[in-house]
């Protein structure tokens, strides 16, 4: 990202509001002015444009851009009422879509509210999820970061599987309160031939993926060239995650339950509905 993303982006980021809810909302005066529109009869006619997408998009106008009414003090003694929208998100998105093509911010502004669009899209289908498919949604990112944590420890001096086993090790004690991987395994009551990570269940996983993910990225930031350093950067990043769990009243992850099926089982139950539900398809001529 260029220096002048950065600072864009920024300036999105700047004006953004929360409600008590946690819902985001931006004023459509002060997206205006980042947008670089000095004139607010200008902005108005892309606002206008962008409820027209709304609304073809079959969605509520007035769940996106609601109105709201602001009084302004011109001079010493006049004050006047301003028409302004509470924006979401997605009516941001449609603004910059619907904006002057010619601006850069405007490019910039679609990448920014596709990217953060995109992300809410995200977290909204995950929490539809039922609890076995968000298991195998975020075992499915570990064993795509524990690739990238694999080459990042070999690049610090991580070389043999037994340097790696160790490596792992140091993680698991500082999240799990000094617990090796065999205490863990022997804890859910695990076959030998069983891994750990395949019965977690949705939580404990996530804390597990948020100590792989900063590990890998504090491995990386701080140019650890040796094993030692590697193993005391993992547990250290372990031992934080554990803290902030406690600072802020959750469950160790020892102590959460131990699902009932692996994600093998889980896997393998999907599968089976799948090609239950396959039917054969229409040819069309």
């Amino acid at each position: 990202m260029s220096d002048l993303q950065a600072k864009e982006y920024k300036s999105f980021e700047k004006i953004k509001r929360t409600k008590e809810d946690g819902t985001e909302y931006w004023y459509a005066r002060e997206l205006s002015e980042v947008l670089q529109y000095k004139k607010w009869e200008n902005f108005a006619k892309v606002i206008d444009r962008a409820k027209l997408a709304c609304q073809n998009s079959g969605f509520e106008i007035d769940d996106h851009f609601p109105e709201v009414s602001k009084m302004v003090a011109i001079g010493s003694n006049t004050i006047r009422e301003l028409v302004d929208y509470e924006l979401s998100r997605y009516a941001c998105y449609l603004i910059v879509q619907n904006g002057d093509p010619r601006k850069e911010v405007i490019a910039l502004g679609q990448t920014y509210f596709a990217i953060q669009t995109r992300k809410q899209e995200v977290a909204d289908y995950f929490n539809q999820l039922d609890e076995d498919n968000k298991r195998l949604v975020i075992r499915g990112d570990i064993k795509q970061w524990n690739q990238m944590l694999l080459e990042v420890a070999h690049n610090s001096g991580v070389i043999t599987n037994q340097e790696y086993a160790e490596f792992q090790n140091a993680g698991y004690m500082g999240l799990y309160g000094g617990l090796t991987v065999e205490d863990i395994h022997k804890k859910k009551n695990l076959k030998n031939k069983d891994k750990i990570l395949d019965f977690m269940g949705s939580e404990e996983l996530a804390s597990n993926l948020f100590r792989i993910t900063q590990t890998e990225s504090k491995l990386k930031r701080e140019n650890v060239k040796t094993k030692e350093k590697a193993n005391q950067t993992h547990y250290t990043v372990g031992e934080t995650v554990r803290n902030a769990i406690k600072d802020i009243g959750g469950t160790m992850p020892e102590d959460l339950p131990t699902p009932m099926k692996s994600i093998k089982q889980v896997e393998k139950e999907q599968l089976k509905r799948l090609k239950e539900k396959k039917t054969k398809l229409m040819l069309d001529e």
